[in-house]
């Protein structure tokens, strides 16, 4: 079967109460475009307070019940809902290809792959959780938060999904998913195979729709305990705004401009830091928040690092999602695609050197895709060293001491993550603990999907993964004896 051509089914319901049901009297529609092709692939509904209401209303009577469950029945739904994604790995790998552009051969391993794996890790980490513990006469116990609003973002849109709806499920609360009205369809996918392994009704709910209508509706709902939202950051200060007129608990995952240190005596493992580097840059072209989008270097070696960052850069292919060799897709929109290339012209107006790529258009290629580029000689300050770009852009900033790339790497406003190099292994890592950064990779370390996932600073608040991101999803309580 040809998985780009394979014709999507209806997406013109949401999923509530433990049913199909249609959308509330009067909605409208959205088309989920394939940024590859520029096809229209599938529509959904867009939702309104309404539907809301009747998910948040579902959610409180399916938290009733779930939240009486014992960790035995939580941990068999994890189990089944982990091996019916496993079942449907390869299907839901070409759907989010198609809905959001990265290369099937990578989205099989991380788009499929890690929300499979979310759901499996919990169902092993809720028997191990610490869910009750002793202090003087008191027993502190671990319950359920509540209905919790899950509001995620169109990059990696299963796994996100996954990241809330795993731990949820797992602490017993009932959850309402509202995924990005850009990519949606693989929350379709989820919903399907939750009512296949029997959660009871209003467990999982999906509402489809934009974030200030749907978002907003959750978010500011007196029966919703909790939101989660992984997104922008200006969308999380308005949720914060929203959720403290009810004093609900806010989990924020939110934006990044990570560091990554290459220090003095990286020796002739230059190559490899620098290409971990770019790969840590570029990954899902540059559309990940943890993107190591700037990276500081010895000046002394700075030429070295411009010469092997270009070769990389040259080197990677753009292109069909479903071609064999493909290394990096298009940005998700076309509005994205000319705000990514604006990012590159503002660089070159501002003095950064282009080693490589720039904001020309892709010929060749149909589709919203932005050059793989490569700034030199970016000083402190400059626009693209201060936003979220969330394209594939590098900013190789030189710095002279350790102490001024340390200073260079925490200042800006967020500090999600970010990276350190070097021979000296002691020393990388007394340069990560100074790093204000919520996670660092030493070495080209590997991502661990159990690590508490979350930053510092406007990056946001909360972790996810693992039993931290169990932890998020529960309240404490003391009894006194």
């Amino acid at each position: 079967m040809d998985a780009k051509a394979t014709k999507l089914p209806a997406h013109d319901k949401f999923y509530i109460g433990g049913e199909w049901v249609d959308p509330a009297p009067g909605y409208q529609t959205q088309q989920v475009i394939n940024p590859s092709t520029e096809e229209v692939v599938a529509t959904i509904p867009l939702g309104s307070a309404a539907d809301v209401d009747r998910a948040v209303k579902a959610a409180r009577k399916g938290f009733d019940v779930w939240s009486r469950s014992d960790l035995k029945a939580r941990s068999e739904a994890l189990s089944a809902i982990h091996a019916k994604l496993a079942e449907r790995g390869d299907e839901i790998a070409a759907l989010i290809s198609r809905e959001m552009g990265m290369p099937v051969h990578v989205a099989r391993l991380i788009q499929a792959g890690l929300p499979t794996w979310m759901f499996g890790t919990m169902a092993r980490i809720v028997h191990e959780f610490h869910w009750e513990e002793e202090i003087g006469n008191s027993l502190i116990v671990r319950e359920p938060i509540g209905v919790v609003a899950a509001i995620t973002p169109w990059n990696y849109p299963l796994h996100q999904v996954a990241a809330k709806v795993a731990p949820a499920i797992a602490a017993g609360c009932a959850i309402i998913v509202k995924p990005s009205e850009v990519v949606p369809l693989s929350a379709f996918v989820l919903a399907e195979i939750i009512h296949s392994v029997g959660l009871p009704a209003g467990v999982f709910n999906l509402v489809t729709g934009a974030g200030p209508v749907v978002g907003e509706a959750l978010v500011g709902h007196p029966d919703v305990d909790m939101v989660s939202l992984t997104g922008s950051t200006r969308a999380g200060k308005r949720i914060g705004e929203l959720a403290a007129q009810t004093i609900k608990r806010v989990s924020l995952e939110l934006g990044g401009k990570s560091a990554n240190i290459i220090l003095d005596d990286v020796g002739d493992e230059l190559q490899a830091a620098v290409v971990d580097g770019i790969g840590k840059c570029y990954l899902n072209s540059g559309q990940t928040c943890v993107a190591f989008t700037r990276m500081l270097v010895p000046r002394s070696r700075l030429a070295e690092v411009e010469a092997i960052a270009k070769a990389a850069a040259e080197g990677a292919k753009l292109g069909d999602p479903f071609a064999p060799g493909t290394d990096l897709g298009p940005m998700v929109t076309a509005a994205h695609r000319d705000t990514v290339r604006g990012y590159i012209k503002k660089g070159i107006e501002e003095g950064a050197k282009l080693v490589a790529g720039g904001p020309e258009p892709v010929e060749g290629l149909k589709g919203w895709f932005v050059r793989p580029t490569v700034f030199s000689d970016v000083k402190p300050g400059m626009t693209i060293e201060q936003e979220e770009i969330f394209g594939p852009v590098l900013s190789i900033i030189p710095y002279d001491s350790e102490d001024e790339a340390i200073r260079i790497a925490n200042d800006t406003i967020y500090g999600l993550s970010g990276g350190v190099w070097g021979r000296d292994r002691a020393r990388a890592e007394r340069v990560a603990r100074r790093m204000r950064t919520g996670m660092v990779d030493i070495n080209g370390g590997a991502f661990n999907p159990e690590m508490p996932f979350g930053g510092y600073k406007q990056s946001g608040n909360g972790r996810e993964f693992g039993p931290h991101g169990l932890a998020e999803f529960t309240e404490l309580k003391s009894m006194q004896r």
